[in-house]
């Protein structure tokens, strides 16, 4: 067990180690570019230059700006923005994050508990009109743009209907901290979180519709049934325990990409000051040192959230951890 746990952690720190040496060349070591004006920013004194330069070791070789730029990211922490006026990104980035956990955890919960409910639906009335209806939802769903939804959403809510007593309650586009007002935090999040779960939800009912339909000609089904397990718990518990797998992995990779930015979209949408916008901004800016921190936190995200599937995996999956016990 240990072994297998420092070797998944070298693995873990490989890949991150890999990915900020490929985002650092992208950046940073461009043949023919001068990382320092970009850094700089349009218009930069030659002051400025000369001190961003020195500061980042660009007049040295690659390995040695490579090790300034890691040990200001990650270290000291000290990594600054020239376009933003000596703003420091990663406190702007730890600022931003809490937004988009909060945004992504309610969309989570939605597209879960949306797609359970479908999913099992359409399995059980599986080829009924019902189903159909449902996997077409689903599959409407899946297909809309989540900046055209959030758009037609704030059309009727916060201008056409705002005044009706169906949206009176819906708040101002932005974010209020759960600090502040418990209430209005979770106002100005059920709206984008909603919209931001259509999709998913579409998807993962009709993954898990797939899952639970190839499930039930298990031999595990077959014995249940002939024990006399009634259909509730066949379909609610030996067919949600054989389907889990897929939808776990798909789970943990997509929660962890929002959380890297991935609702980036919405986030605009919204006015919502989280990862996603952030990187949104440094990128109409080409504020290179933010654009290289918000990538590094998706990197973290998106390596660390492998790893507990992996672990899910091997609680979900007795063959699996029995595997893993083996070596």
């Amino acid at each position: 067990m240990i072994r297998s746990f420092l070797s998944r952690t070298g693995q873990m720190a490989l890949v991150i180690f890999g990915i900020s040496v490929l985002v650092f060349c992208i950046f940073f070591a461009t043949p023919g570019a001068d990382p320092t004006a970009r850094i700089a920013g349009r218009g930069a004194s030659p002051q400025v230059m000369a001190r961003i330069r020195a500061e980042y070791g660009f007049d040295r070789p690659l390995p040695v700006q490579y090790v300034r730029m890691m040990e200001k990211l990650f270290v000291s922490r000290d990594l600054t923005s020239f376009v933003n006026h000596g703003q420091k990104v990663v406190p702007e980035v730890a600022s931003a994050a809490p937004v988009t956990l909060s945004l992504v955890v309610w969309a989570a919960f939605f597209w879960v508990v949306g797609s359970l409910g479908i999913g099992v639906a359409s399995a059980v009335l599986r080829d009924s009109w019902v189903d159909r209806v449902l996997m077409v939802l689903g599959l409407i769903g899946l297909s809309m743009p989540v900046f055209w939804l959030g758009e037609v959403i704030n059309l009727f809510t916060q201008s056409r209907w705002h005044d009706t007593w169906l949206f009176r309650w819906v708040p101002p586009l932005g974010y209020v901290p759960l600090s502040q007002s418990p209430i209005g935090w979770s106002k100005s999040l059920l709206l984008p979180s909603l919209t931001l779960s259509v999709s998913f939800m579409g998807l993962y009912a009709r993954i898990l519709r797939s899952e639970l339909l190839s499930a039930m000609g298990e031999d595990s089904i077959r014995t249940a049934r002939a024990k006399g397990a009634g259909p509730a718990r066949i379909w609610l518990w030996h067919g949600l325990r054989l389907s889990w797998l897929s939808y776990v992995s798909l789970f943990g990779l997509d929660f962890a990409q929002l959380l890297g930015g991935g609702a980036l979209l919405t986030e605009v949408v919204f006015a919502l000051p989280g990862v996603g916008r952030l990187t949104y901004q440094a990128l109409a800016t080409l504020d290179l040192p933010l654009i290289m921190a918000t990538v590094m936190y998706a990197a973290v995200f998106v390596v660390i959230a492998n790893a507990l599937v992996d672990g899910l995996y091997a609680l979900l999956d007795p063959r699996i951890r029995d595997g893993q016990h083996g070596r």
